[in-house]
C-alpha cells in the first residue's frame, strides 16, 4: 500500500509504533531529572552550578552527537540509529547504578554519574533523530508534522510520567533503582525494535552537515530561544520550590507535560492551515506568559499554572519551525536536517543549566524565569522576521 493511501488511524498507529522508542528513551531522561539536582546539591555536597552541569551534560552530549546521529540514520537507516541509541540509554542506566555504589566517595561517584549522563545524551540523540526519520519513512513526508508532534508527545509524556515516579522510587528504594529500571527498559525496547521492519533508505544528493546546519540555523535559533524555558524549568524547578519552602516540584513537570501533550493533540493541524511561522509566533507568546507567571507566582498553585502555560506554548514550536526548516533540504539529507535542527534544542538545554545556575546564584531562582521569558519573546521577534522574509520571496 502506498503512503498516501494509508487511513488516518493506520498512519497514527504506524507513527506510535515507532515513537514508542522515543517514549522509552525520554522516560529514562525523566526518571532522574527531578532527583539528580537535589542529590548532587545536597547528598554529594556540590553547588547549584554543578547540579546544573550534571543535568546539562546530557543535553550537551546529545548536541555534540547530532551530526553523527543524522549521518548514521541517512546512510545506514533510521532503525539502526534507534538500535544504537537504545543501547546507549541502557548503558546510562548501568553507569547510574554503579555511581550509587560509590556514594561514600563523591568524586568517583560524580564521574560515573556524568559518564552515565553523557551516554544517555548520545542515546537520546540517536533515538530522537532515528525515530522521526523512521516514522517519516513509514508514513511519508506529507505527514512529517504529525510524526514530529507524536514524537514530542512521546518525549514530554514520558518525562511527565517519569519525573514523579523517579521521586517516589528514589525516596523509597534509592537512586540505584532508577538506574536498574533504565537498564531493564532499554534492554526490552532493544529487543522489540530488533524485529520491526526498517524504513527505506533515501538515495540521492546528501549535503554536507555544515551546509544543512546553515540552512536550518535561523529556524533553529528561534527554537533555541523558546526551548531555554523548558531547560530552566526542568533543571531548577526542584531547587526553586525548595527555596520557596514548597513541596511537589515534580508535579510542575507533570503539568508542563500534560499541557504540552494536550496542545499537540488538539492543535497540530493548525500548522498546515496557518503555516509554521504564524503558529510559532503565537506559541512562543503563550510560553513567555507562562514563564512570567512562574517568575511572579506567590503560591505553588500559580507555579503549576505557569508550568502548564509554558508547556501549552512550547508544544507546537518544535514542529512549526521544524516543518518550515526541513522543507528546504533534499530528502536524502532529511535525517541530517532533523539532526541539525535538533542541535539548537540541545544547545538551549545544554546552556540552560550553567547559565541559569549562575543567574540563580547571583539573583535568586525566581529571576531565571524572567530571563527565560525574555528569551522566548526574542524568539517571537525572530519568527516574525522569518515570516516576513518568507512572504517577501
Amino acid at each position: 500500500m502506498s503512503t498516501p493511501q494509508l487511513s488516518a488511524s493506520s498512519t497514527t498507529l504506524q507513527i506510535i509504533s515507532v515513537v514508542f522508542f522515543t517514549f522509552i528513551s525520554f522516560f529514562c531522561v525523566g526518571l532522574p531529572i527531578a532527583v539528580l539536582p537535589g542529590y548532587v546539591h545536597d547528598n554529594m555536597g556540590y553547588g547549584s552550578i554543578m547540579a546544573g552541569i550534571v543535568i546539562s551534560s546530557q543535553y550537551l552530549a546529545t548536541l555534540l552527537s547530532r551530526p553523527m546521529s543524522g549521518s548514521l540514520a541517512d546512510r545506514l537507516g533510521a532503525k539502526r540509529a534507534v538500535l544504537y541509541g537504545m543501547a546507549f540509554c541502557g548503558l546510562s542506566g548501568i553507569l547510574t547504578l554503579l555511581s550509587t555504589t560509590l556514594q561514600a566517595w563523591p568524586l568517583p561517584s560524580l564521574v560515573l554519574l556524568l559518564a552515565g549522563r553523557v551516554a544517555l545524551g548520545i542515546g537520546q540523540g540517536l533515538v530522537g533523530t532515528g525515530s522521526i526519520s523512521w516514522g517519516v519513512g513509514r508514513v511519508g513526508a506529507e505527514n512529517m508534522a504529525r510524526v514530529i508532534s507524536w514524537n514530542g508527545i512521546a518525549s514530554y509524556g514520558a518525562i511527565a510520567v517519569g519525573a514523579p515516579l523517579g521521586v517516589v522510587m528514589a525516596a523509597h528504594l534509592g537512586l540505584w533503582s532508577i538506574g536498574a529500571l533504565m537498564a531493564l527498559l532499554c534492554t526490552l525496547a532493544l529487543l522489540m525494535a530488533w524485529n520491526k521492519p526498517p524504513a527505506p533508505i533515501v538515495h540521492g544528493e546528501r549535503l554536507p552537515f555544515h551546509n544543512v546546519f546553515l540552512r536550518i540555523a535561523p529556524n533553529g535559533t528561534a527554537l533555541a530561544l523558546g526551548s531555554i524555558g523548558f531547560g530552566t524549568l526542568a533543571t531548577f524547578i526542584t531547587l526553586y520550590y525548595a527555596s520557596q519552602g514548597w513541596d511537589g516540584a515534580a508535579y510542575c513537570l507533570t503539568a508542563f507535560g500534560c499541557a504540552f501533550i494536550g496542545a499537540r493533540l488538539l492543535f497540530v493541524n493548525s500548522i498546515r492551515h496557518l503555516g509554521g511561522y504564524r503558529v510559532a509566533i503565537l506559541s512562543l507568546s503563550v510560553e513567555s506568559l507562562g514563564l512570567l507567571l512562574l517568575w511572579i507566582a506567590p503560591t505553588p498553585w500559580l507555579s503549576l499554572a505557569g508550568a502548564a502555560l509554558t508547556g501549552l506554548g512550547l508544544s507546537l514550536v518544535y514542529p512549526a519551525l521544524g516543518v518550515e526548516a526541513v522543507s528546504r533540504i533534499p530528502a536524502a539529507s532529511r535525517s541530517s536536517a532533523l539532526g541539525a535542527y535538533a542541535v539548537f534544542f540541545d544547545l538551549a538545554l545544554g546552556i540552560a543549566g550553567p547559565l541559569m545556575g549562575a543567574i540563580a546564584g547571583a539573583a535568586g531562582f525566581a529571576m531565571i524565569f524572567l530571563v527565560a521569558a525574555s528569551m522566548a519573546l526574542a524568539g517571537v521577534l525572530l519568527s516574525l522576521w522569518l515570516l516576513r522574509s518568507t512572504s517577501s520571496t
